[in-house]
């Protein structure tokens, strides 16, 4: 249906390769319209959009009313080979260069004036700034979740308010650790699965939020879910039994698969943060594109009429609702998939023989 709209739509524009006849020669208008494509793609920069928007930075824009422009500039803070520099990115605005340091417009990192090399950077960035501020709300989440459980009787009253949001939460995980990890064990790993999934939960939810302090993409981010899965691997490798490091290293196998068995377990455990990093990474990542794309199609056919524009404004703006709604279903799955599979993998370590 949607389809077929769109299809009559662009019937009702005329094509560009008509050929318009004067006095001493004819013009082909395809390659007026190639002009007009290079001009459009002067005025929209859609890579520039979506990448600005996804990627890190070193201010934080809040909002935009008319030609002014909001934005918390943040501290910049590196060591190049003249030392220590601490100042605000204010002073980097607009590709200006400041105590020999500038903005690289390509790589979007502070590099030497001089030499082009990349001084040690410790900046707080956009992505650092949500970190701090996502893990100091969830800490003030569950410590006001405590704070009610301590001053309730909870086997006579129900929760209310934050606690009554996450307590199933909690629970779900609790019974998700107790399920994949066992009776014995699940209790010294359940605080680890709770907060990586609460943490990864409200970084995804911040990340949808179209104002601050939400929209960075701090869980499309493969720094951020790079750590998070290094945390699954040790916490897995440190703590696992000497029966999972037996079945690594000396497993129950036929003769001739002993020397090809420990090369494959031992990929298998290298490979497992990995998965844990690009699913998490790649799922959040894909679905900050989509919407910025479907965002930036109302632009992309401003130039080409009244009509087609119309239509493809509403086309995009449903379709925008959809996969906005589409992205919380994702941000739960995601964290809920994160959190599944590194139960499953610690309680495969903390396997007992028979």
């Amino acid at each position: 249906m949607i389809r077929a709209w769109l299809i009559s739509l662009l019937l009702l524009v005329p094509s560009p390769a008509l050929l318009v006849q004067d006095d001493n020669s004819s013009v082909i208008l395809g390659e007026a319209a190639g002009g007009v494509e290079e001009s459009q793609e002067e005025d929209v920069d859609i890579a520039e959009i979506i990448f600005e928007h996804i990627g890190d930075d070193y201010e934080w824009h809040i909002f935009s009313w008319g030609e002014k422009h909001v934005s918390l500039h943040l501290p910049v803070i590196v060591h190049s080979s003249t030392g220590w520099h601490v100042f605000s990115s204010k002073r980097l605005e607009h590709g200006e260069s400041y105590e020999g340091l500038k903005i690289d417009p390509e790589k979007g990192k502070i590099v030497e004036v001089d030499s082009g090399k990349r001084p040690f950077d410790i900046s707080i960035t956009k992505n650092v700034l949500s970190l701090m501020m996502s893990s100091l709300l969830l800490l003030v989440v569950i410590l006001l979740t405590a704070r009610w459980y301590r001053k309730h009787d909870v086997m006579n009253e129900s929760p209310t308010g934050i606690a009554a949001l996450m307590e199933p939460l909690v629970m779900m995980v609790h019974d998700m650790a107790r399920e994949n990890i066992g009776e014995e064990d699940y209790r010294r790993y359940s605080p680890f699965l709770c907060m990586a999934f609460l943490f990864i939960l409200l970084n995804n939810f911040l990340g949808i939020m179209p104002f601050f302090p939400g929209g960075a993409n701090l869980t499309g981010n493969i720094a951020i879910t790079l750590v998070l899965s290094l945390c699954t691997f040790f916490t897995v490798n440190l703590t696992g039994t000497k029966h999972y490091y037996k079945d690594i290293f000396n497993p129950d196998v036929p003769v001739f698969l002993k020397p090809i068995m420990p090369i494959i377990e031992v990929f298998s455990a290298l490979m497992k943060p990995v998965s844990l990093t690009i699913r998490l990474f790649a799922n959040m990542l894909a679905g900050h594109i989509m919407i910025l794309c479907m965002v930036c199609l109302i632009f992309i056919m401003a130039k080409y009429g009244a009509v087609l524009t119309g239509s493809m404004t509403v086309v995009s703006v449903l379709f925008g609702v959809f996969l906005d709604a589409l992205e919380c279903l994702v941000a739960f799955i995601q964290a809920y998939v994160f959190t599944m599979l590194s139960s499953i993998y610690i309680g495969l370590a903390r396997a007992h023989g028979e």
